[in-house]
């Protein structure tokens, strides 16, 4: 009777927490600023990652000499040894912090040549791999229907979807003024923008469409806007080792490159062709690198083939590296096998669930008409703003992105009209605590821990 005693004292105290998980569950890695938190907290640890700061921002001038290097090396070491969790920290996609996340994650680390591109630095733990409801959103199909067509209708009716499609189109048609060239960055940053915040049946939905011809064909090719995302203006290829080792200066193009090599990894000896066993991961991963200067696409209306816009030329004696990093999207077998993937329905789940309400986008009719036709527009066809509007254009933007992260509860994205109860990649892949991860860590109501007190104690006495 004493030990039920001392139990129903520490429940009604708060000792004992009610909402404790029933069963173990390995915990997610630690968040990369968090980490970094609670090393300012310590002055000897803080003063180590600001040397590695200062070691990372002579390293992205010039490589580091060897006694230089052998210095940050042993800062880093140091630093490490005093405070691990930096070296096991990871990031999450699409959060408001992922930037600053990435920089700490690439700061503490050092490492020379390939090694560094070998793990990803987001965090997968509580992602649902297998991608249901975004397989399910493909599962429809007709013989001789546009499957793309049909795609881009799909996020038509989807009003967010709808919307920053409208939005990428039109920041990649839409020429600088006094010029008949795009803004690239600008159109890669809408494209981030799409991508990231549209759920991933709708998004990779209109990316991965299955094709049986090639009308169909063209217009999967011309979903990104390749003349002025994919492709220079010029139409002059640069080297691809070129390619790379500028993204390699950029924390979210080296990141989301790491995360297409390691979710991306074909490997014999699984059925999917993946060394992860996993196309929603590696279709994931791909689209991560859209919107990024190793921005790839399909090279033709015909087939689903992908490729970076770059070549070999003038690579000299590193010409079998460059040759090796074009296979990577040329000749994976685990990228291939997850594209088709997208179009066997065979091998789909079962999905009855009606599809969202109609809300088109004001925008809609003009981007299709945009898409279609793949070209900048005049200038008498889209009112060019001033720079004043731009600025406060994407001043109210960013506004309105933090207002929804802040309802959104650290960033995720929006729930799907008529479609909540399905788990998506965008609600498991969260440690904010929402979705998937919510389901996990939810303890036993309190009203059952008491009763279950209650009979304890009762036969103790019996």
């Amino acid at each position: 009777m004493i030990l039920p005693g001392i139990l129903l004292a520490l429940f009604f105290t708060g000792v004992l927490p009610a909402s404790a998980p029933i069963f173990p569950f390995p915990p997610s890695p630690t968040d990369c600023v968090e980490a970094h938190r609670e090393c300012s907290s310590d002055l000897r640890c803080e003063a180590l990652y600001r040397g590695l700061e200062l070691c990372a921002a002579d390293a992205a001038v010039s490589p580091l000499g060897e006694q230089a290097a052998s210095e940050c090396l042993e800062r880093q070491d140091a630093l490490l040894a005093k405070h691990p969790a930096l070296l096991a920290c990871k990031c999450q996609r699409a959060f408001r912090k992922e930037e600053l996340c990435l920089r700490i994650y690439w700061t503490v680390r050092l490492l020379p040549g390939e090694d560094e591109l070998e793990i990803s630095p987001y965090d997968d733990t509580l992602m649902d791999t297998r991608m249901t409801s975004l397989a399910a959103a493909n599962l429809m199909q007709l013989d001789g229907e546009n499957q793309c067509l049909k795609a881009a209708q799909d996020c038509g009716l989807y009003e967010k979807c709808g919307s920053l499609r409208s939005e990428y189109v039109l920041a990649c048609t839409k020429p600088v003024p006094g010029t008949n060239r795009c803004n690239q960055h600008k159109c890669h940053r809408a494209l981030r923008r799409f991508l990231e915040r549209v759920p991933e049946e709708y998004s990779l939905g209109v990316l991965f469409c299955p094709c049986t011809n090639t009308l169909c064909g063209e217009r999967r090719r011309k979903t990104i806007v390749p003349s002025c995302s994919y492709q220079e203006m010029e139409g002059l290829q640069p080297n691809c080792l070129y390619q790379q080792s500028f993204c390699r200066r950029d924390d979210l193009c080296r990141s989301r490159l790491a995360d297409f090599l390691n979710n991306c990894q074909p490997s014999p000896m699984t059925t999917s062709g993946c060394l992860k066993d996993s196309a929603g991961l590696c279709l994931r991963a791909y689209a991560g690198l859209i919107g990024t200067i190793m921005t790839p696409n399909y090279i033709s209306n015909s087939s689903a083939d992908v490729s970076l816009w770059c070549n070999c030329e003038g690579s000299g004696n590193q010409w079998q590296d460059c040759l090796r990093l074009q296979r990577i999207f040329t000749h994976n077998s685990c990228l291939r096998n997850s594209i088709s993937w997208m179009g066997s329905p065979g091998s789909l789940p079962a999905d009855i669930t009606p599809p969202p309400a109609p809300r088109p986008s004001p925008l809609v009719a003009q981007e299709v008409e945009l898409l279609s036709n793949n070209h900048l527009p005049e200038h008498n066809n889209i009112v060019v703003e001033s720079e004043e509007e731009e600025e406060q254009e994407e001043e109210l933007t960013q506004m309105q992105e933090e207002e929804e992260e802040g309802n959104d509860e650290g960033g995720q994205f929006d729930v799907i009209p008529l479609y909540s109860e399905r788990a998506t990649v965008s609600n498991l892949g969260s440690s904010s605590g929402t979705g998937g991860a919510a389901g996990l860590t939810t303890g036993p109501p309190k009203a059952i821990v008491l009763v279950l007190l209650v009979l304890w104690a009762c036969l103790s006495w019996g």
